[in-house]
């Protein structure tokens, strides 16, 4: 049973920095793509950052590039991502997800493990 277990959330004023985390358990990962997608309320989950098994291919959406920096510790079977430069729109539940395409896709569907999800919620 893999488990994806999503932390580093919390609130914080526009501008400030949070570093999520998520963390596998059951079964090496190493092989899959990770993804984080957030959701906002009210919202469809959207794609924010895409990383492939060896780091070689790194996919960001378009309103965080230059805030947000995905990496992954294959050694401690853990993704990150590293958020600056916060704002309010990027207030969501952020959730980590793999998939076993080599590919980094975009929408939700090809992932088949995810998180229970971390609130990120940035103040004006």
């Amino acid at each position: 049973q893999v488990q994806l277990v999503e932390s580093g959330g919390g609130l914080v004023q526009a501008g400030g920095s949070l570093r999520l985390a998520c963390s596998t358990s059951g079964r090496t990962l190493t092989s899959y793509t990770m993804a984080w997608f957030r959701q906002a309320p009210g919202k469809e989950r959207e794609f924010v950052a895409g990383i492939n098994w060896n780091a070689e291919d790194i996919n960001y959406t378009e309103s965080v590039k230059g805030r947000f920096t995905i990496s992954r510790d294959l050694t401690k079977n853990t993704m990150y991502l590293q958020m600056i430069g916060l704002k309010p729109e990027d207030t969501a539940v952020y959730y980590c997800a793999a998939s076993l395409f080599r590919i980094i896709r975009t929408g939700p569907a090809p992932y088949v493990h995810w998180g229970q999800g971390t609130q990120v919620t940035v103040s004006s």
